[in-house]
C-alpha cells in the first residue's frame, strides 16, 4: 500500500533502496550522507539484508564489486572526497559491466572543503572520474520525491544495461524533509547468466574480470562498453523543460539549484519576460538534442549551479555554440536566491542576450 510520509532525502533514498530489493549496502560515514548508512544499518537486518561499514571507501567500492559479481542488488554512497576515493573501483565495475547503484551526496571542495551543498562533483559523475574509457547512467534528481523514484529507478536501469548507475545528489537536498509516496512498482526481473553462482550444471564457471593482455580482445570490450552506452544514449535520456516553446532566455540548471532557477523564471515572466528553464534530470546522457532544439528560437542561456561553471561546457557542445551562454554560480556551499538569478535575467535581458 502506498503512503505518504515525511523523509530527509538521505532517508529516502534507504526507503526507496529497500523497496527496490536492496539487500546489501557497504559504506563509510561522511556528512552530507552519514544518515544513509545509519538508516540502512537499521533496517537492512530486518529484511535479511546485510549492512557493512567497511574500514574505508576504498574497501567499500570493492566489496560492492564483489556483491554485484553475484548478481544481487547493491550499492554504496558517500560524499565528494569519499566518493573520489572510489573512483578507481568504480572504473572496474562499469569495465566489468556489473550493475549497482552508487549514491554521492555532494558537498563543497576542493579538497575537505565544506560539509555544505555542492554540485562540483559534475565533471566527476559525467566524464568517468576514474581512468579509462567508460560512462556512468548519472540521475539528478531536484526533490526529496524525486530522491526515491529515480533511486528505484536506478536499480533498474543498473539490470537492464548492465551498469552502474549514478544518484548525484547534494547535502541540500540529503538534508531537507519533503512528503513522500512510497508506492513503487514490481522490480524488474533480469535473468543474469553471467553471475558468478556456481556452474549449476553448466561446463564451465562464470569469470569476471577486467585484465586482459591480447589487444583484439580488450578493443572489443571497449567497443561493447561503447554500444551499450549509445543505447542508453538513445534511450534513456531525459530533461523538463519549462516555458521553453517561447523563451527568448533559457535557464539550464540540475539539482537543488533547478528548484531556484525555476523560481526566477517564475518571477522574470511575471514581469513580461520571454525567459524559461531546462532541467537535465540525467547528466549522462546529457540532453543535448533538446537542447539544440531550444537553441533553435533561444537568443541566449543562462547556467547556473553550485561550481565555477562545470556544466557550460555540456550547453555549448549541445548548442553548437550557436547562442551565448551566461554563467552564474555559487560556491563554498553558498546557494544563488531567486533575486540574484532574477537580476541576472535582467541583466541579460538588457544586454540582448549577448
Amino acid at each position: 500500500m502506498s503512503e505518504k510520509i515525511l523523509l530527509k532525502g538521505n532517508e529516502a533514498i534507504c526507503e526507496a533502496a529497500i523497496l527496490a530489493g536492496c539487500r546489501y549496502y557497504f559504506g563509510y560515514p561522511i556528512t552530507p550522507q552519514s544518515e544513509i548508512p545509519e538508516v540502512m544499518a537499521k533496517k537492512l537486518p530486518t529484511v535479511g539484508g546485510v549492512y557493512l561499514q567497511a574500514e574505508s571507501e576504498i574497501s567499500a567500492i570493492n566489496m560492492l564489486y564483489g556483491a554485484a559479481a553475484v548478481g544481487v542488488r547493491a550499492m554504496t554512497s558517500s560524499s565528494s572526497p569519499g566518493f573520489s576515493l572510489k573512483q578507481e573501483g568504480i572504473s572496474y565495475i562499469a569495465a566489468a559491466s556489473l550493475p549497482c547503484l552508487l549514491v554521492n551526496v555532494q558537498r563543497g571542495g576542493p579538497g575537505l572543503g565544506t560539509i555544505q551543498p555542492g554540485q562540483a562533483d559534475y565533471f566527476q559523475a559525467t566524464k568517468g572520474g576514474g581512468h579509462g574509457d567508460y560512462r556512468l547512467l548519472v540521475l539528478a534528481p531536484n526533490s526529496v520525491q524525486e530522491i526515491f523514484d529515480l533511486t528505484v529507478e536506478g536499480f533498474d536501469l543498473a539490470d537492464k544495461y548492465r551498469i552502474p548507475v549514478l544518484i548525484l545528489a547534494d547535502g541540500a537536498l540529503g538534508q531537507m524533509m519533503e512528503a513522500v509516496s512510497t508506492e513503487v512498482k514490481p522490480a524488474l526481473q533480469v535473468e543474469k547468466p553471467w553471475a558468478i553462482t556456481g556452474r549449476n550444471g553448466r561446463k564451465d564457471t562464470n569469470v569476471i574480470n577486467t585484465l586482459s593482455f591480447d589487444n583484439d580482445a580488450s578493443e572489443q570490450t571497449n567497443r561493447d562498453l561503447q554500444a551499450k552506452y549509445a543505447a542508453v544514449k538513445q534511450k534513456e535520456t531525459r530533461c523538463e523543460e519549462f516555458y521553453t516553446d517561447d523563451a527568448e532566455l533559457v535557464l539550464v540548471a540540475y539539482g537543488i539549484t533547478s528548484r531556484i532557477a525555476k523560481s526566477a523564471v517564475d518571477k522574470a515572466r511575471a514581469q513580461g519576460y520571454k525567459v524559461g528553464l531546462v532541467r537535465p534530470i540525467t547528466l549522462w546522457p546529457f540532453p543535448s538534442a533538446e537542447l539544440l532544439r531550444v537553441a533553435q528560437t533561444a537568443k541566449a542561456f543562462l547556467v547556473t549551479e553550485l561550481s565555477t561553471g562545470q556544466m557550460i561546457e555540456d550547453v555549448e557542445l549541445a548548442i553548437r555554440c550557436q547562442k551565448p551562454v551566461h554563467f552564474y554560480g555559487r560556491t563554498g556551499g553558498n546557494m544563488p536566491t531567486t533575486d540574484e538569478l532574477y537580476q541576472e535575467i535582467l541583466k541579460i535581458v538588457a544586454e540582448g542576450g549577448k
